[in-house]
C-alpha cells in the first residue's frame, strides 16, 4: 500500500451503479495496450503509441500507482480514471505551488457514449472529496475536444484559463471546494 498525499493507497474498490473502479491487476494488461494503441484515444492525448512498443514497455501489472482507478464493466477494463498531482512547471495552476489532484480519463472507444466516463469520473471525484476534503481538483483537455469539454461541466470544473501546450490550444478548468 502506498500514501496518496495524506491517504492509505489503494482505497477499495468503489461501486457505481454500472462500474467498479479498482487498482489495477494482471488481467488489464491487454486492454491497457488496448487504450495506448487506439488511433481514436490518441487523437485526444497527442497521438496512438505503437502497439509492438506498447507490448515491450507495458508492465505484467500496469498502472500500479496511487490515484490510478481502472474502471471494470462485468468484469473488464473499460478505462481508466486519474488523479494525479499537477506538476508544478506545468501552465495552470489555482495553487501559486501547484500540485493540485488533476483528474484524467481515458477509456476505450467501444465504451464512449455511454456515459461510462461521467459515472466514473463522480464516483472517483467523490471518493476524493471523502478522502482529502477542501482540496481542489483540476482538469486539462484539447479546447477541440467537445465531448471533454461538456463532461467537465457536467462535473461541475469551470474555466480558468486558456494556453497552448503540446502543440494544441487547451482549456484548463478547476473544480473548487465548496
Amino acid at each position: 500500500m502506498s500514501d496518496h498525499g495524506s491517504i492509505a493507497w489503494p482505497p477499495a474498490p468503489i461501486t457505481t451503479a454500472r462500474l467498479v473502479l479498482r487498482p489495477s491487476e494482471a488481467r488489464d494488461r491487454d486492454a491497457f495496450v488496448d487504450l495506448f494503441a487506439s488511433p481514436e484515444v490518441g487523437a485526444h492525448i497527442g497521438g496512438a503509441r505503437p502497439r509492438e512498443d506498447l507490448e515491450r514497455a507495458v508492465p505484467e501489472v500496469p498502472g500500479q500507482r496511487p490515484g490510478v482507478f481502472v474502471a471494470e464493466l462485468d468484469g473488464t477494463m473499460i478505462g481508466l480514471v486519474t488523479l494525479d498531482p499537477r506538476a508544478a512547471d506545468r501552465p495552470g495552476h489555482v495553487r501559486p505551488e501547484g500540485g493540485e489532484r488533476e483528474l484524467g480519463y481515458l477509456f476505450l472507444p467501444h465504451a464512449w457514449g455511454r456515459g461510462y466516463a461521467a459515472e466514473a469520473c463522480t464516483a472517483a471525484l467523490d471518493w476524493f472529496d471523502t478522502a482529502l476534503p477542501g482540496e481542489p481538483v483540476v482538469l486539462c483537455t484539447q479546447l477541440a475536444n467537445g465531448a471533454a469539454l461538456r463532461l467537465a461541466a457536467k462535473l461541475g470544473f469551470t474555466e480558468v484559463e486558456r494556453f497552448e501546450e503540446f502543440g494544441a490550444a487547451q482549456w484548463f478548468g478547476a473544480r473548487l471546494p465548496a
